[in-house]
């Protein structure tokens, strides 16, 4: 019972670090019905955006509260700027044009991020994987039996992030002049031009915010695993997209609980089986749920005209 309620705790811890990333996909999907394959990329630089502040900061520094919150408050601002530079630049020019082009471009960018930061050029980390800093500081939260079960503070709070950030997700699209034009633009963002949204602020903003969510997300799976590469984001970044298919893409809580739900079957198979079969397992799970519910456990089936 101790082993499942642990191995129950780290597929949770996993899988909300899935689901912050999910939640990028979903949103950009939301509005633009397009699968932005550079943002694991994007969590990518942003990880690294906060490697190197941790590093400019000092080993006290860093790890006092105003520290973290400077970390993180780099790596989300930058990543959001890089966000809208990737939307005004790269995907803004093919809005109009077949949707298997910004696709191909968004591989491109991907790639371009990917392997453009394995360069060793002084301002660039190289291939060579890094010890991410001790910015929190690990600490047996909750300890029962003979640590029997072990909770610790970076899990309880990557938790309470996830949830905290689907709930104000939902707020901003549910209950605020912002969601309403997001909706609106999902709906036809031809149409919402005409009705007089700004459909371009909408869309950049979009981005930006998924981005910042991005970075979130792997500041805190670098945290957790300490270990940072440029290929890191090529990795979560996959992952977090079959979450967010498993929960219906562009859903919010389906996307959290797709992460979740990943996470835990992840966990699950690491612990009752073998670690090798942990990608198999994970990607069967998600041609079985689409198999069962073609649009995902919260998505709808929409026919459309052709």
């Amino acid at each position: 019972m101790a082993q499942l309620l642990q191995h129950l705790i780290n597929g949770l811890a996993a899988g909300t670090i899935y689901a912050l990333v999910a939640l990028g996909y979903t949103m950009v999907y939301g509005v633009l019905k397009l699968i932005n394959f550079a943002h694991g990329d994007v969590m990518m630089v942003g990880v690294y955006m906060g490697y190197a502040t941790a590093f400019a900061l000092g080993r006290d520094m860093r790890s006092s509260l105003l520290g973290v919150a400077v970390v993180f408050a780099v790596a989300m601002l930058g990543c959001a700027l890089l966000g809208f530079l990737i939307e005004r630049f790269a995907y803004r020019p093919l809005r109009e044009k077949p949707r298997l082009t910004a696709l191909i471009t968004a591989i491109g960018i991907s790639f371009a991020l990917s392997y453009g930061f394995q360069l060793d050029l002084g301002f660039l980390p190289g291939a060579a994987p890094r010890a991410f800093p001790e910015v929190i500081e690990p600490v047996e939260w909750l300890v029962i039996g003979d640590r029997d079960v072990v909770v610790w503070n970076w899990q309880v709070i990557s938790f309470g992030i996830a949830v905290a950030l689907m709930v104000g997700l939902q707020y901003l699209v549910f209950r605020t002049r912002f969601g309403r034009a997001m909706r609106a633009v999902s709906w036809d963002h031809r149409v919402a031009a005409l009705m007089g949204i700004p459909t371009d602020r909408v869309i950049a903003l979009t981005f930006m915010l998924s981005s910042a969510l991005a970075a979130g997300a792997g500041l805190l799976y670098a945290i957790k695993d300490t270990s940072v590469s440029p290929l890191m984001g090529l990795y979560v970044g996959l992952k977090a997209f079959v979450a967010a298919v498993i929960g219906g893409i562009g859903h919010v809580p389906g996307a959290v609980v797709g992460g979740l739900v990943l996470g835990l079957v992840e966990e699950f198979v690491v612990g009752y089986a073998a670690s090798t079969w942990r990608d198999a397992v994970a990607f069967g799970f998600l041609i079985l749920v689409l198999l069962v519910k073609p649009g995902g456990l919260f998505g709808r089936v929409a026919a459309e005209k052709v």
